[in-house]
């Protein structure tokens, strides 16, 4: 183990409210700690961006390493590992300390700001736990590639499943679409788009079975409103874009959560935890975006700057604009 560091403020997750978070934490001079085991969460696997205010068109991916890049220069450092536990002790002056566990460190800091997103919901039918790895992805921009010259099928029908449908049609001489809906909730302009292309829409109807040898080699589909109704296609690929929920195990009994496990927080970013705030995807805001979701991490870094003013005594800097020369961090109650 490593020798063990104080931080003014540790960000669990690396995507887009954590990293903004690590930008605006970082340039207030806090000594500021990322734990994250990637860069970028959903937005790095999103192909194409077309709706971040000034960014007319940018890979997800180059966008999220921009993020990361900025908040590296102002001092934000990064752990790559998983945090597994989250313990609060009080010090000397009876305000809350935090020790994050990881799988391979302990790190301890006098802010946490929550911001690890969601996880991939799954289909839960025979064959997708068996076949994971092996035709079956949850990651179309990651994994597209392999699978070019093959058919595949991708479930879903958010915007998510069309956009990999439309990312995969570009490079798969066959694709399905399976939805179970007649309508998809995708934005219009994608749903224009998937109806110009040459995908194959299955609608009404789900998977019920992933079948292969070694790999993938077909899945059965059922019509939602005949059960005895079903289907047999041949693919090589299944590729599950159906949404996300939350992992809510790491803060349960930490913070006060909503009815689908998501964190609430008051609109400055305050969890029900003093010391603890938390931003984006993983909170209940209503819209889960890019740009939303940075503003939310802006808004936790900045609360948590102002939280350890007053509880902790911390003097970092204030800067809103402009590029700062780098700040000597003062001693949380030191001289």
């Amino acid at each position: 183990m490593s020798e063990q560091k104080i931080y003014d403020t540790i960000i669990v997750g690396a995507g887009a409210a954590g990293l903004t978070a690590a930008l605006y934490a970082s340039r207030r001079a806090m000594k500021t700690l990322v734990i994250s085991q990637d860069i970028g969460g959903q937005a790095a696997m999103t192909n194409e961006i077309e709706n971040y205010p000034g960014v007319d068109f940018i890979p997800g991916p180059e966008l999220m390493n921009k993020f990361k890049a900025q908040a590296e220069k102002f001092g934000a450092e990064f752990a790559y590992a998983e945090v597994v536990g989250i313990s609060k002790n009080m010090d000397e002056k009876n305000t809350p300390v935090f020790t994050l566990s990881t799988n391979t460190d302990k790190y301890v800091g006098n802010a946490v700001i929550l911001a690890f997103g969601l996880t991939h919901r799954h289909l839960g039918v025979p064959g997708e736990k068996e076949f994971g790895g092996k035709g079956v992805s949850y990651c179309a921009t990651c994994d597209a590639p392999l699978f070019k010259g093959r058919t595949v099928a991708v479930v879903g029908g958010g915007n998510s499943g069309v956009d990999a449908a439309l990312l995969l049609a570009k490079m798969c001489p066959k694709v399905y679409l399976v939805h179970q809906r007649a309508e998809f909730n995708a934005e219009a302009v994608l749903v224009e788009q998937l109806k110009q292309s040459s995908v194959e829409l299955v609608l009404n109807s789900k998977i019920k079975e992933i079948q292969g040898d070694a790999r993938v080699q077909k899945i059965i589909v059922q019509d939602v409103n005949d059960e005895n109704k079903t289907r047999a296609i041949d693919t090589e690929g299944v590729f599950v874009e159906i949404g996300f929920v939350v992992d809510s195990k790491l803060i349960e009994g930490l913070v006060e959560l909503d009815p689908r496990k998501q964190i609430k927080i008051s609109t400055d970013a305050e969890t029900s935890q003093p010391g603890i705030f938390a931003a984006g995807d993983i909170t209940n805001i209503s819209f889960k975006q890019v740009v939303i979701s940075a503003g939310w991490g802006a808004t936790a870094a900045l609360k948590a700057y102002e939280y350890l003013q007053k509880v902790k005594g911390f003097r970092g800097v204030s800067i809103d604009w402009g590029v700062s020369k780098k700040s000597t961090i003062m001693p949380v109650g030191g001289k």
